[in-house]
C-alpha cells in the first residue's frame, strides 16, 4: 500500500496537477492538507473518477483536509480532540479497509506565524493536543500513519539555512521538542529511515525563487506506529509536483507499507 502526504495549497486550484500526479505515481491512499474548500464543493466526482473513495473535513477559504483511499474508508473521525470550540479544519483520522488494516490520519498544523504570537500559542496548544491523540492511537497496538504537514523540520539538516533560520517558526526548540515527543513514543519517521542523508526537503517558499535555489525545509512528515513501522519497505519524496505550472508550494511525500 502506497500511502503519500500533500499539502495542496488549494485542492480547485490544483486540481490538474492534482489529477495528472494521482495518474502517474498511482498512490493507494493519499493524505491531503489545505484543500481550502468546503465539503460541498469538494471535486469529489474527479477524484472519485480515478477509483478513489474520499472522506473530507473542510473549511471556507482556509484549511482542510481529506482522506482518498482506493479501498473502503471507515470510522472517520473530524477533529483532533481536546478543544470543542476549535473550529478550524486541521484533522480528519480513519480506518483504510485493505487486506490488512492501516488507521491513518491527515493532519496539517498550524503553521504559527511568528514566535510569541498568539498563533504561535494556538499552534503549541495543538501540537499537545497531538501528542495526547498520539499516545492514545500508539497504545492501541494497531498499525497507524499520521501524515501531514507538520509545519515543524526535525533538525537542522531539514532546513537550507539552520544559521539563518535559528529559533524561527518552524525550527524553534520549543516546535522540535513536541515533534521529538512525539517519535520518542514509539513512531518512526518513514522519510528519514530509508534517506539518512540531510538537506531534502518537502516544501519551498514562492517568494525569493527558493525553487530554483533549492531553499527548502521539511516539514511534511509521515510518522508510523511501530505495527506500521514493521511493514515499512520505502519512503521518498516526490519533487516532481512542486516543479510544474501553478504548482503547490509544498510535494507530496510517501512510504510503502506492505501486507
Amino acid at each position: 500500500m502506497k500511502i503519500a502526504t500533500w499539502n495542496v495549497n488549494s485542492i480547485k486550484a490544483r486540481l490538474p496537477n492534482i489529477l495528472e500526479w494521482l495518474r502517474e505515481a498511482k498512490p493507494d491512499v493519499v493524505l491531503l492538507q489545505e484543500t481550502k474548500t468546503v465539503d460541498e464543493a469538494f471535486p469529489a466526482m474527479e477524484i472519485e473518477d480515478l477509483g478513489y473513495n474520499i472522506a473530507i473535513h473542510g473549511q471556507k477559504t482556509y484549511n482542510g483536509v481529506a482522506i482518498l483511499s482506493k479501498f473502503p474508508i471507515e470510522d472517520v473521525e473530524r477533529g483532533l480532540p481536546g478543544n470543542n470550540d476549535d473550529e478550524q479544519a486541521r484533522y480528519i483520522e480513519a480506518t483504510i479497509c485493505s487486506t490488512t488494516p492501516v488507521r491513518v490520519a491527515s493532519i496539517y498544523v498550524p503553521m504559527g506565524t511568528a514566535v510569541g504570537d498568539e498563533k504561535f500559542d494556538y499552534k503549541l496548544n495543538f501540537l499537545d493536543r497531538l501528542i495526547t491523540r498520539f499516545e492514545k492511537i500508539h497504545a492501541s497496538g494497531e498499525a497507524a500513519v499520521m501524515g501531514g504537514d507538520y509545519n515543524i523540520a526535525p533538525d537542522d539538516s531539514d532546513v537550507y539555512d539552520p544559521i539563518k533560520l535559528h529559533e524561527t517558526v518552524l525550527c524553534t526548540t520549543v516546535e522540535r521538542k513536541r515533534l521529538r515527543t512525539m517519535l520518542n513514543m514509539g513512531f518512526t519517521d518513514a522519510f528519514r529511515t530509508f534517506n539518512p542523508k540531510g538537506h531534502q526537503y518537502s516544501w519551498w517558499d514562492y517568494r525569493a525563487g527558493a525553487w530554483n535555489k533549492d531553499n527548502g525545509l521539511r516539514i511534511d512528515h509521515l510518522l508510523l506506529t511501530p505495527a506500521a513501522a514493521d511493514r515499512l519497505s520505502a519512503s521518498d519524496i516526490d519533487r516532481d509536483p512542486r516543479g510544474k505550472e501553478k504548482a503547490s508550494d509544498h510535494t507530496p511525500v510517501w512510504c510503502m507499507i506492505d501486507d
